[in-house]
């Protein structure tokens, strides 16, 4: 990637998008080079990083994510993830369209309370996968991220439930779980194809002017998916 080269991160923008300027500025102020990309893009391969921001795509009709999972910017979003190209990470609403697209498990469905909920949550973040080795010791920490949904409950058959905890793919998980989430999963990481799925907005924790308070826990997010794109192993010799 060469040292010298800032990462270059593409925004997808659906009808109904509304954290794409939240995102593009959280990016940047992350050390990322970020532009928008609208849905009916075709090609993705000049990006490093993906991101699926939060918003109503499609205004939420029939079920969130259903509709903008069609959009030919999904399509490309197959090849990108199938040649390794880069990272991908959804968050909310894109979160939610990555799963009714199949690139993680499970769906996200109607909060137990059926009530939109918006404020702070604090969160355990699992960046790294448990080991029994003793010196892989598992790394987890206490964060706080703002959440803003209705549809942000984590469901997952039994099957898939087994498997996301058999291969580690949950990164980050409620501590006060707030809306009926299966075991507490708040984001989920497949780390064989480098696709981050996460209901919590990390963009908006990254300046005290957007930030519902002086915690800037966002950057640990952006800064953990830096690492990952630093790895030898990142990018699976596509480049």
């Amino acid at each position: 990637m060469g040292v010298f080269r800032k990462l270059k991160a593409g925004i997808i923008v659906f009808l109904g998008t509304n954290c794409d300027r939240d995102t593009k500025f959280a990016l940047e102020r992350a050390g990322f080079k970020a532009e928008y990309v609208f849905h009916t893009a075709s090609d993705l391969s000049a990006y490093d990083l993906i991101v699926l921001p939060g918003g109503f795509s499609f205004g939420d009709y029939i079920r969130a994510g259903r509709l903008a999972k069609l959009s030919p910017v999904v399509f490309a979003l197959k090849k990108y993830v199938e040649k390794g190209r880069g990272f991908v990470l959804g968050i909310c609403n894109g979160f939610q369209i990555l799963c009714e697209a199949g690139f993680l498990p499970g769906a996200l469905v109607e909060n137990a309370s059926t009530r939109f909920i918006s404020r702070d949550e604090e969160l355990v973040f699992m960046p790294k996968v448990p080991c029994n080795s003793a010196s892989e010791a598992t790394f987890f920490e206490e964060i706080t991220l703002p959440i803003a949904h209705k549809e942000g409950s984590f469901y997952a058959d039994s099957a898939d439930l087994a498997r996301i905890e058999k291969e580690n793919m949950v990164f980050l998980r409620y501590k006060n779980n707030p809306n009926g989430s299966l075991n507490d999963i708040a984001g989920l990481y497949d780390r064989k194809q480098k696709v981050m799925g996460m209901m919590p907005h990390p963009e908006r924790a990254v300046s005290k002017e957007c930030a519902q308070s002086d915690v800037l826990d966002g950057f640990k997010i952006f800064d953990f998916i830096k690492a990952e794109m630093a790895s030898p192993a990142a990018f699976g010799g596509a480049r």
